[in-house]
């Protein structure tokens, strides 16, 4: 349950109306998901955050489909639930496959092992990787 109330368009101020409009009209939905409602209970967070994910989440050098993974994984990493399954949403509409995913959850896996050995070794970085 959140701990703060979840508004609704009615119940928002003008600047919380206008960045839901944004929110629906960017992803060609009339649905305003639960953490920008969250969110707007504090009406320049939410703007702040909307427009700076808008902007990240954006085309750029990474593809779509790509940044939707990296956000999954970080995501995991953190343990955000409601980021997992939102992004993974997204990136399903995006494109990705189930076998996408399957290999992204395999490289999380391999990735948090190898991680964890090496700290535990406290390996020493090679020095040719820090170049």
């Amino acid at each position: 349950m959140a701990t703060v109330n979840l508004l609704e368009k009615e119940q928002s101020t003008d600047k919380v109306k206008k960045v839901f409009d944004d929110i629906s009209e960017t992803r060609g939905d009339n649905k305003v998901n639960n953490i920008w409602k969250a969110l707007a209970n504090d009406p320049d967070l939410l703007e702040a955050t909307w427009n700076r994910l808008k902007k990240v989440m954006a085309p750029g050098a990474l593809d779509p489909v790509t940044k939707e993974l990296i956000y999954i994984t970080v995501s995991i990493i953190n343990g955000c639930e409601y980021c997992i399954h939102s992004h993974t949403a997204m990136a399903r509409k995006k494109g990705m496959t189930e076998e996408m995913r399957s290999e992204l959850l395999a490289v999380i896996a391999m990735a948090s092992q190898t991680n964890a050995l090496a700290n535990a070794y406290q390996i020493e970085v090679d020095a040719d990787f820090k170049k």
